[in-house]
């Protein structure tokens, strides 16, 4: 990791949970003996703007991107297909994109990399949207970057490494995962799971079905939205998840062309 503030020896409890204010002990790089330990045998997951930001620095399309570095993982908790990077076919299974120098994507790296050694709940409340939220860390045994006499304040780490971006994206797939397990328990059937991958994991196929479909002669989308989702990636996913609360759950998060109302934030 880079831009690490200088060191302390100040104890971090280790157990407890963690607000953005809190603290914890942690480095890394080339000078900690397990250097990219955490790069093999892995089961990664790669949430949708993982895939927009790998598939964007490598140059290629997203069906590319899925049929070249990923698997699906269909038997999930919450009902939704997860997508998982692919590990190289060695006996330890190490990252696609790890070298002896380090991550090749680095400034691309999936959250989960990016977040490490921390872990993130976040719980939205049903009233009034109001989120709540709070950190942990993760230890696994080949990681020395504990024993690094620095120390991070919580809200420092996710700033430094990227983190906001990911989690507001990240959030809106959380959502629906919520909306799946929490009294939405609609029943998923293969039309609705193909709607959901090609939304949330095939933007090139999705902005097709809105711009090559009848698609904005059904819905009411402001122009400058449209002209957006023409061409900034971000936004366009973000509208595929409106889009899935709607096809999925019946939320009001569109509007039906000749319908009154207004979609909700």
């Amino acid at each position: 990791m880079n831009n690490n503030p200088p060191p302390t020896t100040t104890p971090v409890n280790p157990d407890k949970r963690l607000s953005v204010d809190d603290e914890f002990q942690f480095a890394c790089g080339p000078h900690v003996p397990c250097f990219t330990e955490c790069c093999r045998k892995l089961d990664l997951l790669l949430t949708p703007f993982d895939v927009l930001n790998l598939r964007k620095v490598l140059g290629i399309s997203s069906a590319e991107f899925l049929d070249s570095y990923c698997r699906i993982r269909v038997e999930t908790a919450h009902g939704f297909p997860e997508i998982l990077l692919k590990m190289d076919s060695g006996e330890d299974r190490r990252c696609p994109f790890v070298t002896r120098a380090g991550c090749s994507i680095y400034l691309n790296r999936p959250g989960a990399c990016r977040i490490y050694p921390l872990g993130r709940a976040s719980t939205k409340h049903p009233m009034d949207g109001t989120r709540k939220e709070f950190y942990f860390t993760v230890r696994e045994d080949h990681c020395r970057g504990f024993d690094e006499p620095c120390t991070w304040r919580v809200e420092d780490w996710l700033s430094d490494q990227g983190m906001h971006e990911y989690n507001k994206i990240n959030d809106l797939l959380m959502e629906l995962y919520v909306y799946r397990t929490r009294g939405r328990r609609v029943t998923l059937g293969p039309s609705h799971i193909q709607m959901f991958m090609m939304a949330c994991y095939n933007l090139d196929r999705f902005r097709d079905f809105i711009f090559n479909s009848p698609f904005l002669s059904k819905f009411e989308v402001p122009s400058d939205a449209v002209e957006e989702l023409r061409g900034d990636d971000v936004r366009l996913l973000e509208f595929a998840f409106r889009w899935l609360k709607f096809a999925l759950f019946s939320e009001p998060t569109m509007v039906v062309r000749g319908q009154r109302g207004e979609p909700s934030a």
